[in-house]
C-alpha cells in the first residue's frame, strides 16, 4: 500500500521520491535531507505553512486502491490484546460512545481522497535545498496513508500535539482560513475522539509488549472521552457557524 501511495504522489513535490521501494518487503531508500527541522506545534507561522501544505495535498484529490478505516483499526488493535481487559475501567462505555458516532460520520459530507493519516508535526520537514536560500517543506512518512476524509489529518495533528480544545480550534481555524461551520467542526471533534481511542488501543497493545508511552497514552484516551462530549454538544447546538479566535 505504501508503494502504491508513493507511485501516486511521485513527481508532485510532496516529498522526495524514493530511490527504491520494494512493495513485497517494504524496504525503501530515499535521499537523506541535511539540516532539517520539524514543525513546532506551538508556532503559528509553522502551523500556517503546514496547514497550507496539507490543504495542498488534499486539493489534489488523489486516489489509491485502499482505505484507512478508523473503526476497523480500533477493533484491530483491540484484537491484539488477546482478550485481555483494558486498563481503563470505563473502556466498554467509552468505546460504545465512540461507535455511536458512526451514523453521524457516515452521513457527514466528505471530500473522499488520499489522506496522509499520520500528518503530525514530526512528519512536516523544513529544510533548505543545496544552493538555495529559501526554506522548503516536505510531508514525509506515508505508511498509513489511504482513502479517507482529509479532515482526519487535522484531528491526527491535534492529538499527536497533545493540544487542548482551544489549540484544536485554533488549528481548525488556520486550516479553514478562519471560518469553519459547526457541522464540520463537530465532525473533526468526532475524528479527534475516534483517533484518540484508536491510538489508546495501540498504546495498550504496546504496553503488553513492555513499551510505555506515559502521558501520550493517557491523553489519547482522554481525547476519546472529552471530544465525544464536545462533538455531541456541538451537534445539539443551533446555527451553522461558530467563530473561534485564532
Amino acid at each position: 500500500q505504501e508503494a502504491e501511495v508513493f507511485h501516486t504522489i511521485s513527481g508532485l513535490g510532496l516529498c522526495d521520491d524514493p530511490v527504491y521501494i520494494n512493495p513485497e518487503n517494504g524496504y525503501k531508500i530515499t535521499k537523506y535531507l541535511e539540516g532539517i527541522r520539524v514543525c513546532d506545534s506551538g508556532n503559528v507561522d509553522d502551523l500556517e505553512r503546514c496547514m497550507e501544505k496539507l490543504k495542498g495535498v488534499h486539493n489534489l484529490h488523489l486516489t489509491v486502491q485502499h482505505t484507512f478505516d478508523i473503526f476497523a483499526q480500533i477493533d484491530f488493535y483491540e484484537s491484539l490484546w488477546e482478550d485481555a481487559p483494558s486498563v481503563f475501567r470505563d473502556y466498554k462505555k467509552t468505546k460504545e460512545n465512540i461507535l455511536s458516532l458512526r451514523d453521524f460520520i457516515d452521513k457527514a459530507e466528505k471530500d473522499w481522497c488520499l489522506t496522509h493519516i499520520d500528518a503530525v508535526p514530526d512528519n512536516f520537514l523544513f529544510y533548505i535545498p543545496d544552493g538555495e536560500e529559501k526554506e522548503q517543506l516536505q510531508l514525509t512518512d506515508w505508511e498509513y496513508s489511504g482513502m479517507q476524509d482529509p479532515h482526519v489529518d487535522i484531528a491526527m495533528f491535534c492529538i499527536y500535539s497533545l493540544y487542548n480544545k482551544r489549540q484544536c480550534d485554533r488549528l481548525i481555524n488556520i486550516y479553514f482560513g478562519g471560518t469553519c461551520d459547526r457541522t464540520t467542526r463537530a465532525k473533526i471533534y468526532c475524528y479527534i475522539a475516534m483517533c484518540g481511542l484508536l491510538w489508546s488501543n495501540w498504546c495498550e497493545y504496546k504496553r503488553k509488549l513492555g513499551v510505555e508511552f506515559g502521558e501520550y497514552s493517557l491523553q489519547q484516551y482522554r481525547y476519546a472521552k472529552l471530544f465525544y462530549k464536545y462533538a455531541k454538544e456541538l451537534m445539539a447546538s443551533e446555527g451553522t457557524e461558530e467563530d473561534v479566535e485564532v
